[in-house]
């Protein structure tokens, strides 16, 4: 069986962490920011932890198994 190949798109938008959590960017954080209050784009800057009904597909894509 060969091995699986790394979702390069997934790669570039997922980080994981030491103890194998998935964390991603967030959203909204692009364009249409003059009504988003200071709070919130400051927030954007921070990584999210990908869904729990996600990272069993997240990690199959970044054969992590």
């Amino acid at each position: 069986m060969p091995k699986m190949k790394t979702h390069k798109g997934a790669a570039k938008r997922v980080r994981v962490t030491k103890t194998g959590k998935l964390m991603r960017g967030k959203a909204y954080k692009s364009h249409i920011l003059t009504k988003k209050s200071p709070k919130r784009k400051r927030n954007f800057r921070k990584e999210g932890p990908v869904s729990k009904a996600d990272t069993k597909m997240m990690n199959r894509k970044l054969g992590n198994g």
